[in-house]
């Protein structure tokens, strides 16, 4: 679990948009651009190069 301190602070290194973390799968999703960065031992990895890529939205 991630503080909700550092939740508070934290924005995508990408676009600077605001970032939700999804419990379930342990992971940090950009509420603006959508990049989804993991959580490895309670650590968000807020790098770009490591951030895994929306799902296309189905229209």
């Amino acid at each position: 679990m991630i503080d909700t301190k550092l939740l508070d602070i934290l924005a995508c290194p990408a676009c600077r948009g605001d970032v939700e973390y999804d419990t379930k799968n342990e992971k940090i999703r950009c509420t603006e651009c959508g990049l989804i960065y993991p959580v490895i031992d309670g650590i968000p990895v807020m790098l770009i190069d490591e951030a895994e890529q929306p799902e296309p939205k189905q229209a």
